[in-house]
């Protein structure tokens, strides 16, 4: 099974990933292709952000997969062809603490949290072909994230049904 591992910045991917790694999955960091020059990029200066073409990092992955199942960890992950989802989301409110403390800037801060409040990796990730989840990480430690990871990857999917994670309290009071 290929599983996107996916969700806004700061929401817990890369941490859970490499919990999910020392527990013996196999766990390919997309930014890492990218970081390595694998796939190419270009440059949107307004945006401060490197725009990376899905169909290439989709055919880079598929080329050096190796067998068995693996979990993609990156937020665009939810674009390549996977079976599965999984979306990880996060209070925006303490995702901009979160981002605030890695030194980002508000702009981007702004950006990030408006995507998450607005759904948009979910809507993004139930668009595609393969199945999703959503967990929500906002009061989960790194290995609380693993476990409900985990938990989806063992079949439970009830539990972390699409739709049961909503911010529009906290979106409604933006306004």
């Amino acid at each position: 099974m290929l599983v996107a591992l996916t969700g806004t910045p700061g929401t817990g991917k890369s941490t859970a990933g490499e919990l999910l790694r020392s527990g013996g999955w196999t766990v390919i960091e997309l930014s890492d292709l990218v970081r390595q020059g694998k796939v190419s990029t270009v440059l949107d200066r307004e945006r401060d952000s490197l725009e990376v073409d899905t169909d290439e990092l989709d055919e880079v992955v598929r080329s050096s997969l190796p067998e068995g199942d693996a979990v993609l960890v990156g937020h665009l992950s939810h674009f390549l062809s996977v079976d599965l989802v999984i979306v990880l989301r996060c209070r925006p409110s303490v995702l901009a603490d979160r981002l605030r403390s890695r030194g980002w800037s508000d702009r981007k801060i702004r950006e990030n949290i408006e995507a998450e409040g607005c759904d948009v990796i979910l809507v993004e990730a139930v668009d595609s072909d393969a199945e999703v989840a959503e967990i929500d990480t906002t009061h989960l430690s790194a290995e609380g994230t693993a476990a409900a990871i985990e938990e989806v990857l063992a079949g439970e999917r009830e539990k972390y049904a699409v739709g049961h994670v909503d911010w529009s309290d906290e979106v409604m009071s933006w306004f």
